[in-house]
């Protein structure tokens, strides 16, 4: 339970976009930022809910989703312990992009949008870093369309994969396995496919010695060999 046990300062410095502010600054946003514990299964916010503050996890895992008018639902991302989210909306005055719920039960700590909005004008170093970021995450956008355009079922299904694991490998270590906390129908969500689908390739991954299939959950075995089913 070490990420419960860090301070507001230790967590946000612990976050790439905050790392370079000074102990003042930091110390003065520990005092705004707010506490928030979710339960598995609440949610954080709704997709069209007003904006007034953005979160970084704390402890535990979101996950971050799209609605279509039809009800069906998109995974964008899963989230983990100094990950930030809701900047967005936070930054433009819209509503809210995407829903955020916990996926296990999770802490997480609320900035303001006014004192981020302030922190950006006394720092434009931290907006350069923010844009990077939006660039990131604009990039991974891209790079997700296009493999749900072109490529085969099993080559999208292993590149989310593949992905996944390289969002998890920070906190994983170098090396060795990977466990990915996402079932297999948000999996197949992330990749523009049915969880048959993703069930019958899991399947084949399995004999292959590459992945071992869990209950909301895939243990990536070999991440290397993931490459061999990209085309």
């Amino acid at each position: 339970m070490g990420d419960t046990e860090q301070s507001p300062v230790e967590l946000l410095r612990s976050v790439p976009l905050f790392s370079d502010l000074e102990g003042g600054e930091l110390e003065r946003f520990s005092r705004v930022a707010v506490p928030r514990s979710f339960p598995a299964g609440t949610r954080v916010f709704h997709e069209g809910d007003h904006s007034d503050a953005c979160y970084i996890v704390r402890s535990g895992s979101f996950r971050v989703t799209r609605e279509h008018s039809d009800g069906r639902a998109i995974t964008l991302a899963t989230l983990g312990p100094g990950d930030i989210f809701g900047e967005l909306a936070m930054l433009d005055g819209e509503a809210r992009s995407a829903s955020v719920e916990a996926l296990a039960d999770g802490e997480l700590l609320a900035l303001p949008a006014g004192e981020v909005r302030a922190l950006l004008a006394r720092h434009p170093e931290i907006t350069v870093k923010l844009v990077a970021a939006l660039v990131r995450r604009l990039r991974s956008a891209n790079e997700r369309i296009s493999r749900q355009s072109f490529q085969t079922v099993p080559s999208r299904v292993a590149g989310v994969l593949s992905q996944l694991v390289a969002e998890e490998a920070p906190r994983a270590g170098e090396g060795g396995e990977v466990t990915i906390r996402m079932n297999q129908a948000d999996l197949a969500q992330l990749a523009g496919t049915s969880r048959e689908s993703v069930s019958r390739f899991l399947a084949d991954l399995e004999r292959a010695g590459v992945v071992r299939p869990g209950r909301g959950r895939v243990t990536v075995l070999a991440p290397a060999k993931l490459r061999n089913y990209i085309f």
